[in-house]
């Protein structure tokens, strides 16, 4: 199934997975759900095409205010706040 390179072993791909299967790995990755991650990517999905607020104080506001929203989602989506 597939091309013979396809096939061939990825040192980077067997050095992440060492990483991963060692104790620190599986206690550091365990911990991944409760991180709050960047929101670059949903931003345009959820309607924040542009800054509707003037000067950068204000627009760190209103982009601080936004990723509070996509984070209390996403905790809800995981089932970790109670409806």
């Amino acid at each position: 199934h597939g091309s013979v390179e396809s096939q061939r072993p990825n040192p980077y791909c067997r050095a992440m997975r060492e990483k991963i299967d060692s104790a620190k790995g599986r206690a550091i990755y365990a911990q991944r759900m409760g991180l709050v991650e960047p929101v670059f990517g949903h931003t345009q999905q959820r309607g924040l095409r542009r800054f509707t607020l003037r000067g950068k104080s204000k627009v760190d506001t209103q982009w601080k205010l936004f990723c509070i929203v996509h984070n209390v989602a996403k905790l809800q989506v995981y089932g970790k706040i109670a409806a």
